[in-house]
């Protein structure tokens, strides 16, 4: 047995490096109480939105702000979780009050998932069910999915990327493309694809050339760093940097304009959706966390500094988890959430009540 004989001078090392330890603790309880213990900062609507003659809101699949600062521009599946085979428009503009004030886009989509707006006010939509998925099959049959289209406000297919109806990994194929980016000097970025698909994060030109490729693979899961596991969504910062939501890995890469890795983050849980907005506030939906798919953290919205990396507040989902909660949002000029709770088909504003 080993015996261990303190003098005085080692007792005061020991009794400083305990009051080390306990400033310590101190400094990290300091730093986590303010996350789980402060006072939710938003009032939420449950139900918010109206579409036109009663239609049922469906699983809402992508938010974006109209730049007017007035109007909520929405992608919802066809008052369901599917649309191929109807006859209503997906995509809405709703003024602030949640009234719909105009309509597009039937017929053109089976299952839309991602949704982004360029800089000239048309919108790209990702096709999003993979290969094997049961929820792409009614768009194959039509000869539909796999694809990323371009769409103006009237309703006017521009340009379509990808094969209809046709899974592939090479440049002119998708496998169930999850998202995409318009960035501002045009080119588009596209997370391909949603679970059991691609695993590929490319980069696009303008015209459609493609220019750059990181991870990929049909199936090609991995946990390497540059890599991907269901690539969910993508946003770009105000520096330019690109935001994976590298939704299986539990983790947010990010990579600058060539494609090389800069940072991987985990302190926002599970993430399924980013936003981030001019002053680089970011806004992480994590609707998939708990028991199942990532235990030991809670469901909801972390919200933070893109630039640092801080998580500053947190939207806790209190309600019993049925299926995916929260996958995707945006934030308008006031502050305001706007998310779609897709288990609950839902779309939901969380209003800002305190600075």
């Amino acid at each position: 047995m080993t015996r261990l004989f303190l003098n005085s001078t080692t007792s005061n090392r020991k009794g400083s490096i305990v009051q080390t330890m306990i400033l310590i603790a101190i400094s990290m309880l300091w730093l986590v109480t303010p996350l789980s213990g402060q006072e939710n900062p938003y009032q939420v609507v449950y139900h918010w939105g109206e579409l036109p003659n009663g239609q049922t809101m469906g699983i809402v699949t992508g938010v974006q702000p109209d730049p007017d600062g007035e109007h909520i521009w929405i992608v919802e599946r066809c008052g369901a979780n599917q649309c191929a085979g109807s006859s209503q428009h997906p995509i809405h503009k709703l003024d602030s009050e949640g009234n719909t004030v105009k309509s597009i886009g039937a017929g053109v989509f089976a299952w839309p998932h991602g949704f982004d707006m360029d800089a000239d006010g048309n919108f790209w939509v990702t096709e999003g069910a993979p290969l094997g998925d049961a929820r792409g099959e009614a768009g194959m049959e039509r000869g539909m999915g796999h694809q990323v289209i371009k769409i103006n406000q009237d309703g006017e297919v521009l340009m379509r990327l990808g094969e209809p109806g046709e899974a592939g990994d090479d440049g002119e194929h998708f496998n169930g493309p999850a998202a995409v980016l318009a960035a501002p000097n045009g080119d588009l970025w596209i997370a391909d694809g949603h679970r059991g698909g691609n695993n590929r994060v490319m980069k696009f030109s303008a015209d459609g050339e493609l220019l750059l490729q990181l991870g990929g693979g049909v199936e090609d899961t991995s946990r390497e760093s540059a890599r991907f596991n269901d690539p969910h969504d993508i946003k770009m910062d105000s520096q330019g940097r690109l935001f994976v939501a590298d939704r299986g890995n539990n983790r947010i890469q990010i990579f600058n304009q060539e494609g090389k890795l800069l940072d991987i983050w985990t302190q926002f849980g599970r993430p399924s959706g980013i936003w981030i907005d001019a002053e680089d506030k970011i806004f992480v939906a994590d609707g998939m966390s708990g028991e199942q798919w990532n235990r030991g953290w809670e469901r909801g919205i972390r919200i933070g500094d893109a630039k640092s990396g801080y998580v500053t507040e947190f939207i806790p989902d209190y309600e019993v988890p049925t299926g995916s909660g929260i996958e995707f949002l945006a934030s308008d000029h006031q502050g305001n959430i706007f998310a779609g709770q897709v288990g609950r088909q839902r779309f939901e504003k969380y209003m800002r009540t305190r600075p």
